[in-house]
């Protein structure tokens, strides 16, 4: 009997394999070593290889696909209700199996090495950014150990720092003074590295035709059209822009039973970092919104005069991501009248 499909449970160094024929009898459970991976890999029959999507996926995946095998990415939450009993790797390989089997299944696309180099810089990026804000937060803390309060943001430090590194009418000490200039000193190294990476990231977006389409919509930049570019992947593996909404957690969670329908707000599922950029913007827009006169802004007029601001920002950041996908699956430029 042929292998059709073949559950790959991800390590760093071992790999359980789980293998089935097209009416889903077990063929194979096998322990296998990293470096012996490809090696068997490339000795097998063409077949359905499906893993989990963490780290090292793309990376498999890829290589699986130079060998002629069709490869899918699944996501670990969907792969979990077929756990059987304990978990363990060879189980976690067969609820892979599992869950691929099922016809209504949806898989992950999988990312270029292009797109990859988009989202690392994105996270380096969001990281720095976080390590600022830590760092901007502890030397607050510090100075208001001595006596010496500044207001929250990060522009209050630029601002005040020299002066309070200079008054000698506070209760600062030398060596507390040398702590805070050495922790300024940090910060302005920081600034550097996110300023270089924001070039960095400009750059890519001057050279991805996609990225300046997506940045004609309103309340779509360089950081969330590149990043959008990055995570999407491949547009047609969702169905419509409404899944494409979805899977970013921009639409309703629900809590129905019994028929009666009950809606929450919204999911929060998928990408965090992507919805953030998404609700930011089109909140930027609606600050301006009462100033336009054009007829494509009378729907979120409405919506914010009905429903306040915050629901308006989301309504907008949906609409934005389903437009965003239209763009991507059909290739066509924005030129919303």
């Amino acid at each position: 009997m042929k292998i059709t499909l073949l559950a790959i449970d991800i390590a760093k160094n071992v790999f359980h394999c789980h293998g089935v024929d097209q009416k889903g009898k077990v063929l194979l459970k096998k322990k296998v070593q990293r470096k012996q991976l490809l090696s068997y890999i490339a000795n097998l029959a063409s077949c359905t290889i499906v893993m989990e999507t963490c780290s090292g996926a793309n990376y498999w995946y890829r290589e699986f696909k130079k060998l002629g095998h069709e490869v899918k990415l699944i996501s670990p939450k969907l792969v979990k209700p077929y756990v059987k009993t304990n978990k363990n790797d060879y189980n976690d390989a067969e609820a892979i199996a599992e869950a691929a089997s099922r016809d209504s299944m949806r898989f992950v696309s999988a990312k270029t090495i292009e797109q990859q180099d988009i989202q690392s810089l994105h996270r380096i990026r969001t990281n720095l950014i976080q390590s600022r804000t830590a760092l901007v937060n502890q030397m607050r803390g510090l100075l208001a150990e001595y006596g010496v309060i500044v207001p929250q943001g990060i522009r209050h430090i630029r601002n005040k720092i020299s002066d309070i590194l200079e008054d000698a009418k506070n209760d600062l000490t030398m060596l507390t003074r040398e702590i805070i200039a050495d922790l300024y000193e940090q910060l302005c190294l920081l600034d550097q590295s996110i300023v270089g990476y924001d070039k960095r990231i400009e750059n890519i977006f001057n050279k991805n035709e996609a990225c300046q389409r997506l940045a004609k919509i309103e309340g779509i930049g360089i950081l969330t059209a590149t990043a959008l570019v990055a995570s999407i992947g491949n547009p047609h593996l969702f169905k419509n822009g409404r899944h494409c909404a979805a899977w970013l957690g921009l639409v309703p969670k629900q809590k129905s039973s019994g028929g009666k329908q009950c809606l929450l707000g919204i999911s929060k599922r998928g990408n965090t970092y992507i919805r953030t950029l998404l609700i930011s913007g089109a909140r930027s827009v609606l600050r301006f919104v009462d100033k336009k006169t054009e007829d494509k802004y009378n729907w979120i007029k409405s919506i914010k005069a009905r429903r306040g601001s915050h629901k308006a920002g989301v309504a907008l950041a949906n609409r934005n991501a389903r437009i965003a996908w239209a763009l991507l699956a059909s290739g066509e430029k924005y030129s919303f009248a």
